[in-house]
């Protein structure tokens, strides 16, 4: 299975992006992992939130292959423990499916054609989080969920 993580907008914060390339390199011993980062859309002050919401769904959706299972990072989503995370990885690896793609949308969400598309929601937490920062968090936890599930002592209960 390989896993790719979708998000809009770049990293601007150095210090950020180094922790995300570092967790990212831990796990690309464990799977395959691609973080596609999509570009801000230009001028959106002229953008409704909605308009804003369809073009960066458009962005998104052409990223996706149709044989893709395509997970929401969202508010509305499943909560996970750690070790319950690491159970949905395993079932998603032994379900067969191809590529798992989670994706962090833009600052007002995802269009509803996302939404539609989507086969899972998924929140990291009740607290509201930079979209920069989730990137790090989201990207820890798929590594902590590969160390859990190789019983390796980097996640202690």
């Amino acid at each position: 299975m390989n896993i790719k993580l979708i998000a809009i907008g770049k990293t601007d914060n150095k210090a950020l992006q180094t922790l995300i390339d570092e967790y990212s390199k831990r796990l690309s011993f464990y799977i395959k992992f691609d973080l596609e980062i999509i570009l801000d859309i230009k001028n959106v002050k002229n953008l409704s939130e909605n308009q804003q919401k369809e073009k960066e769904g458009d962005l998104i959706l052409s990223k996706i292959s149709p044989t893709d299972q395509l997970i929401l990072l969202d508010e509305n989503g499943s909560t996970f423990s750690s070790i319950n995370f690491a159970d949905y990885l395993q079932k998603k690896m032994n379900s067969g499916v191809k590529t798992l793609v989670f994706v962090i949308g833009g600052p007002y969400g995802f269009s509803d054609e996302v939404y539609q598309k989507a086969q899972g929601k998924i929140s990291l937490s009740l607290m509201t989080f930079s979209h920069q920062m989730v990137r790090l968090f989201f990207i820890e936890q798929v590594y902590r969920g590969f160390t859990i599930l190789k019983n390796e002592p980097y996640h202690h209960q």
